[in-house]
């Protein structure tokens, strides 16, 4: 294609994004997937474990074996919901929290960057596109099937 598509862009930098992240997290001793898992546990309360893959856009298969290896790396401990005896709250141990503390950094650091180089404006721009795509995707507005009766 001799243009660049909006999707490529968003594909081709996300991609570079979750090499940088996976990069970055192999010097801890873990992955971009394990410290977005992190970042998405509540610190404090727990998580439900039925509402941590919506929340991170994660297929329930990919999201187990991830918090299977969490556990087994001490990162997390489950517990019984005390609001549904049949649920699970995920929780964070101490040395999770340490970990979540990592990359909470790693992602600040990348903000932090990402901000002193490009002006308020482009990010304020950059944010409005992005919802806008969001909420094109969300409400599917891109493939419109119509109906006949």
């Amino acid at each position: 294609m001799k243009e660049v598509t909006i999707d490529y862009a968003l594909r081709a930098t996300w991609q570079a994004v979750a090499r940088m992240y996976n990069e970055e997290a192999k010097g801890f001793g873990s992955t971009m997937a394990v410290g977005f898992t992190l970042l998405s546990i509540d610190p404090k309360t727990g998580t439900p474990s039925t509402a941590l893959g919506p929340k991170m856009g994660m297929e329930a298969t990919s999201l187990s074996r991830i918090l299977k290896s969490m556990e087994e790396k001490g990162l997390i401990q489950r517990k019984p919901n005390p609001k549904d005896g049949r649920g699970v709250l995920i929780h964070l141990t101490d040395f999770g929290l340490e970990k979540r503390k990592d990359s909470k950094d790693v992602v600040l650091r990348f903000n932090e960057v990402v901000k002193n180089n490009i002006s308020k404006e482009q990010l304020h721009s950059f944010f409005e596109v992005m919802e806008t795509i969001n909420n094109l995707v969300v409400e599917k507005k891109i493939y419109i099937t119509e109906t006949t009766n």
